[in-house]
């Protein structure tokens, strides 16, 4: 359903278009106050980088790299000389145009990350003409302090930038190898046909009026007026939310946009967002509210829980609650939904069975590794039942309790929330009973230090089957990994999060259950950033410890698995 659309507000759109437009075009050519956008890639060992999280370095190299151009390759060897010569305080990265797999890019061997840019979407977002061309940013500002070839002019930018004087932006000729672009030649993609679908695929779950997303997509001025929004958050990789890294274990609750498609988007945009000849806008076909309705049909048993109240602003720590269940005898639940009274606001939410004496945290407070009930959680989005797999069910013993962490968000005005819960029970006991477990590590974070690694192991000491993990930290998370050791030796990565985000705590279920024999240990790897390079941290100068306090820190990977009982 459209909305009447004043001229005023047409006028402010068009030069929010034009604006944008003119601001990719502006990058052919370089001038001392030339900006770039953040921007965010997967390297050879899967690791996480964003331009804007460097600014605990002084500046940030990049290479457009093609292993065919002898002049790129010409270039990478002088950089690794300037990497040795200017240590941490200089970040030095490749830019893989040509987007070769893993294993390619790690037999170049070369002595700092290859960054893979799927279709050249990077590459062409910076203006790059030539692969062996250099870019220097200051990762403070998002500027450039230097483009063009590996020379001495480059070598005498790093020397003015680590002298503290004020370096000034410069360039030289670039004798490289041409790159072509599909935009150079290809017609700007079509609104109806091909942008507005993928919004309302990936995009609209969310973003809907009264939705979970800040602002709604219900037509395409709404689009365009957010449009530098959405590109900012597309190209450093901060939406679609709960990414992983594609290259291991596929998991349904992962969210992706193709190459392909952010390439739709980003051209589409650089064209000056085109409505195009489509009769029918396809964001007013999309319900302005979303509906709900119990997918297995009406719950077994409904849990309503307390009324919360959201106030307007601020930062909000955990809400729990406790809640007695009147259950006499023991019960299996075989499926569960979620119903979130206000979708708005809540972030996360998480559901445990504790013994009547017990809280939320449980025995999670003093051991560093237990087992637990985890009934299920909630984040926004699509919000389908969980049905856990034939033959198993998580058992609430009579006498046992609910108990709920919320994670609200603030939507800047007062609201309130009751959720409820649907159980589906087995008529009987399952031959296997889901449990969780979850996997700590002691530490302590040092200020200042933005990549702080930690390990936390647990060896299974009788046959499971592993159905999910979830990966537990707060602001400072930077990434977190789950790998399997079979007894043999055999090392598998289930899942990794290459860039741990706080806000979205999804149990990710694997789309292939693993068979755990005896023996089998599951190491979960990580690291923090307690550096002021993360936008979330809430003070980079102090020491933190473990604790479970949102403002405190924990490092925990819960294991979801099914045992014989």
């Amino acid at each position: 359903m459209s909305r009447p659309v004043s001229s005023k507000f047409l006028g402010t759109l068009c030069l929010i278009v034009s604006s944008f437009g003119v601001a990719l075009t502006c990058m052919s050519s370089f001038a001392a106050s030339e900006r770039v956008g953040d921007f965010a890639l997967l390297d050879e060992q899967g690791v996480f980088h964003q331009l804007s999280r460097y600014q605990h370095r002084d500046a940030v190299v990049l290479l457009a790299y093609d292993n065919n151009c002898t002049a790129a390759k010409d270039a990478a060897a002088m950089l690794a000389d300037l990497q040795s010569q200017f240590d941490e305080r200089i970040e030095f990265l490749a830019l893989d145009i040509n987007a070769m797999d893993r294993a390619t890019e790690h037999g170049w061997q070369m002595s700092f990350p290859v960054l893979a840019d799927e279709l050249k979407l990077v590459a062409e977002g910076l203006q790059i003409r030539q692969s062996g061309e250099v870019l220097v940013f200051n990762p403070q500002r998002l500027s450039l302090y230097y483009r063009g070839g590996a020379d001495q002019a480059l070598q005498a930018n790093l020397d003015a930038i680590l002298s503290g004087d004020a370096a000034p932006a410069s360039g030289s000729e670039v004798k490289g190898c041409p790159i072509t672009y599909d935009s150079d030649t290809a017609p700007a993609p079509d609104y109806s046909t091909e942008v507005a679908p993928i919004i309302v695929e990936h995009c609209t779950i969310c973003h809907r009026e009264d939705g979970a997303g800040p602002f709604a997509f219900d037509e395409y001025y709404s689009l365009v007026g957010w449009s530098p929004m959405v590109r900012e958050v597309i190209m450093n990789k901060r939406m679609p939310p709960m990414q992983v890294d594609p290259a291991y274990a596929a998991t349904p609750n992962a969210h992706y946009l193709s190459a392909e498609k952010r390439q739709k988007i980003m051209h589409w945009m650089q064209a000056g967002a085109p409505r195009g000849d489509g009769a029918v806008d396809p964001l007013t076909e999309v319900p302005l509210e979303k509906t709900f309705d119990w997918q297995l049909g009406e719950p077994d048993f409904v849990i309503d829980t307390p009324r919360n109240v959201i106030p307007a602003v601020g930062i909000l720590d955990y809400m729990y609650t406790e809640l007695e269940l009147p259950f006499t005898e023991d019960k299996w639940v075989k499926a569960l939904q979620f119903a979130p009274g206000e979708e708005r606001v809540i972030h996360n939410l998480s559901a445990f069975i504790v013994p009547a004496e017990s809280d939320f945290w449980g025995e999670e407070r003093e051991a560093l590794t237990s087992e637990r009930r985890l009934l299920g959680s909630f984040i926004p989005g699509e919000n389908p039942a969980t049905v856990f797999p034939e033959g198993t069910g998580v058992l609430i013993p009579a006498g046992y309790k609910l108990a709920l962490q919320f994670h609200y968000y603030s939507h800047g005005r007062v609201l309130q929330d009751t959720t409820t819960i649907g159980l589906y029970f087995h008529d009987s006991a399952p031959a296997s009973e889901i449990v969780t477990r979850p996997v700590s590590a002691e530490f302590t974070l040092s200020p200042g230090d933005p990549n702080q690694a930690f390990l936390a192991s647990y060896e299974f000491a009788e046959k499971a089957t592993l159905l999910a993990v979830r990966p537990r930290m707060n602001q400072r998370g930077k990434n977190m990994k789950f790998d399997l050791v079979a007894p043999g030796g055999e090392t598998e990565t289930l899942v990794s999060v290459p860039a741990y985000n706080y806000g979205w705590q999804p149990l990710y279920w694997l789309e292939t259950p693993r068979t755990l024999e005896p023996g089998t240990v599951v190491n979960i790897s990580g690291a923090f950033d307690n550096s002021l390079s993360n936008p979330f941290n809430p003070n980079f100068r102090e020491e933190v410890k473990r604790g479970f306090g949102s403002g405190e820190e924990m490092f925990t990977g819960y294991v979801t698995y099914a045992v014989e009982r």
